[in-house]
Formats: C-alpha cells, sequence, structure tokens
C-alpha cells in the first residue's frame, strides 16, 4: 500500500465540537481535509475547504452539495441504509489511500453510544501502526499498543484506561505518578488523573492496550 509519508489527514466528524476557532489555527497547509458528511459545517466554521467529502449526505443541503461538486471537492457517496458511520466510511478511506498519521476531530461529546464507537474504531487492526487520535481542541484520545508520546503543558491531565482486561508492563516518564513495571486492570482506576511534569510523556508497555485521554489546561494549545 502507498504511504503519504509525513502528509497528515485530519477528518472532520459531525459531532460537538466545543470552539472550532481553537482547532482552525492548528491544521497546516499541507493536510488533507476529510469531511464525514455533517462535519463539513464544523469545517466552514474553521474557514477552511474539504479535500473529500464523505458519507450518505443527509447533514448536507442540495445547494451545499453543489457547491462543493463547483468547486472540484472529492464526493464519497452512500447509501442512507448502510452498515456503517459516515466517520467509520472515512476513517477506511484514508486509510486505505494510505494516510497514517491521522486526526479526528469532533468525535467526543454528546451522544455516549457515538462516542465510545467513535473511540472503538481506532481499535481497527489496520490502525495498529497509524498516528490516529480523536481531537476537539481541549482533549486527545489516542491507543497504546507497546510506546505512547504525549506532548503538553505542566499540569495537563493524563488518563490511562485498559482496553483490555489487564495491560502488563506499564512503565511512564514524565508523569507525576510514575508507573514501574506495573499491571492496569480493565475494571480498576488506577491510571486514572495522572499528572503531566514536563511538556512531554512517555508511556511504555509490555501486553495490552491502554486508551490514553490527555485533557489541556483550558489556556494551553498546542498542535495536533
Amino acid at each position: 500500500m502507498f504511504k503519504q509519508g509525513n502528509r497528515r489527514a485530519i477528518i472532520f466528524a459531525n459531532g460537538e465540537l466545543p470552539d472550532p476557532k481553537k482547532i482552525a489555527p492548528l491544521i497546516s497547509q499541507a493536510d488533507y481535509l476529510v469531511c464525514a458528511d455533517g462535519g463539513l459545517h464544523h469545517l466552514a466554521k474553521s474557514g477552511l475547504k474539504p479535500d473529500l467529502v464523505v458519507g450518505d449526505m443527509d447533514s448536507i443541503t442540495p445547494d451545499e452539495l453543489e457547491t462543493l461538486s463547483a468547486n472540484g471537492v472529492r464526493l464519497a457517496r452512500y447509501p442512507v441504509d448502510k452498515d456503517e458511520t459516515d466517520l467509520e466510511l472515512a476513517l477506511r478511506l484514508v486509510s486505505g489511500e494510505g494516510y497514517q498519521m491521522i486526526r479526528i476531530v469532533a468525535a467526543l461529546g454528546g451522544r455516549l453510544d457515538q462516542t465510545l464507537g467513535n473511540v472503538f474504531l481506532l481499535t481497527r487492526p489496520e490502525l495498529v501502526d497509524c498516528d490516529i487520535r480523536l481531537e476537539d481542541g481541549q482533549q486527545e484520545v489516542f491507543l497504546i499498543h507497546s510506546l505512547g508520546m504525549v506532548n503538553g503543558q505542566p499540569g495537563d491531565t493524563i488518563s490511562l484506561i485498559p482496553l483490555t482486561i489487564r495491560v502488563t508492563g506499564v512503565v511512564t516518564e514524565g508523569l507525576r505518578y510514575p508507573l514501574v513495571d506495573e499491571i492496569l486492570y480493565f475494571d480498576r482506576t488506577r491510571g486514572i488523573s495522572n499528572v503531566l511534569l514536563g511538556s512531554e510523556a512517555i508511556i511504555r508497555l509490555q501486553e495490552g492496550i491502554l486508551l490514553c485521554i490527555h485533557s489541556r489546561q483550558p489556556t494551553m494549545m498546542k498542535e495536533i
């Protein structure tokens, strides 16, 4: 499969985005911008134009579709009656085209079923080697299979939640409460609410999958 090198794909989902103005400055001109159906409206509020729109288009008006086509935006249309969400379809397309650095915007908050479904999309086997994160400007969410890195500001909250029955050999650097060859269990809260000491934390593990939730301080923003 062709790899897109260091070029990053950013997918806008149709979930909540508390402050679109926080997202626009974090996007570079080289990014490949994708909208999962109604995610188009989040992108529009950021003053940006998509490269690709994916979905059944039930959240986009005919006039908007006509404008997109006139502007040369690629449209990938699917029937309304389908087994996947628009975000899953967009993610499949992007990963299938070789993008290994992916950010998904507006996939957190709102309906719990949608949020959980979006989080669990990250466990798809073809994404194991991808740097893929859910992002809303205030929080980023990603999986750690063996090694994970967090960049932020001192005082940011870092939570590590097992997605497997147990996660073994967990070692952290750069957190206030260090973990040294620890075992984290799915039904316990040992990894919740740790604190970033500097600008970077490193998390390693031997076996299992960790969900890392990085909550930034309200006034601290870093490039996604």
